[in-house]
């Protein structure tokens, strides 16, 4: 049983699509992907410095958009498909469109405006983010909450991303949980939290005139872990994730619940493989990075797509 895994803000790194637009089929879902956003994904995608895509509004489509379309590399000469997908954060909207929710133009549009409107939130307040590595659970939530902050994303095998104004994350940094590290994140925002509340109208008014299918795959939502079976309700919950915590611990523990057997990270891979090889123990991973892995991830596929545990 397979589950295709859709990275969220933070994977990205300078020059990560380079490979990938040597591949024409790639190269034109990117392009149409990027007159949808009306941004340049090509150039963010392989010229740009760190500090260029680090920002929100180029961050969250070009995140997107390369999802999409490593997806349908991936899958074009292929007659099996995923099992179960799901996304982290922004990752959610590239996996409604590869679940048949959202089609191109919806999903550029949808992550045009959240990204927007985040950004627009982030700079309003001084805000930001931190990881928590370590700890007992419950002294890490209680170390979060003295310093008056959010658990933003709760990602299992022992972190937990805070949120919340900059002058709290630095309270944290100097008094962190016992035997656990605070690392600051560069993210310019208190992401899934109430400091995104500005931008959760817009993206309510948006979804009310999009047309959303129900999932023509098992999906998974932030908010539960559970799988969603209407394309509406999902996409009901696509605004809403805007100021509620990632729930990635329960994703995962949905995923080994329904005993997936492999997990692939679409473009860029590493950072949910890397969550996985430490909660999701026994379950293979595969980092899809570079378009040179594509072999070797068609053969992961084929290994585990549509197959029963006892099967595989």
């Amino acid at each position: 049983m397979l589950v295709i895994a859709c990275p969220g803000q933070g994977a990205q790194k300078s020059g990560f699509l380079s490979s990938w637009l040597d591949r024409p089929a790639f190269a034109a879902t990117l392009d149409a992907l990027s007159t949808a956003a009306n941004l340049d994904l090509r150039t963010y995608g392989t010229e740009s410095d760190d500090e260029t895509i680090k920002s929100t509004d180029i961050a969250q489509p070009l995140l997107v958009a390369s999802a999409i379309a490593a997806y349908r590399e991936l899958f074009s000469d292929l007659d099996v498909s995923p099992d179960v997908v799901a996304g982290h954060s922004v990752g959610e909207i590239g996996a409604a469109n590869i679940a048949g929710i959202l089609d191109d133009t919806a999903a550029m549009k949808f992550v045009m405006t959240r990204a927007t409107g985040m950004a627009e939130a982030s700079a309003a307040t001084p805000t930001g983010m931190a990881a928590v590595v370590g700890g007992e659970p419950d002294d890490v939530l209680a170390a979060i909450e003295s310093a008056g902050l959010s658990p933003a994303n709760v990602n299992g095998a022992g972190q937990t991303v805070a949120a919340g104004a900059v002058e709290n994350i630095e309270k944290l940094a100097e008094n962190p949980p016992e035997r656990a590290r605070v690392i600051p994140l560069k993210v310019a925002g208190a992401f899934h939290t109430s400091y995104m509340g500005s931008a959760q109208a817009p993206l309510a008014t948006l979804a009310s005139n999009l047309e959303a299918q129900d999932p023509q795959l098992t999906i998974l939502t932030n908010a539960t872990g559970e799988p969603v079976e209407s394309g509406s309700a999902y996409l009901d919950l696509l605004v809403k994730q805007v100021t509620n915590p990632v729930r990635w611990d329960l994703c995962q523990k949905q995923l080994l619940d329904m005993r997936v057997t492999g997990l692939l990270e679409l473009v860029p891979g590493g950072t949910l493989t890397g969550l996985a090889k430490r909660a999701m123990r026994g379950v293979e991973t595969f980092a899809l990075k570079s378009a040179a892995d594509l072999d070797d991830a068609r053969a992961f596929v084929q290994a585990h797509a549509g197959q029963s545990p006892a099967e595989s």
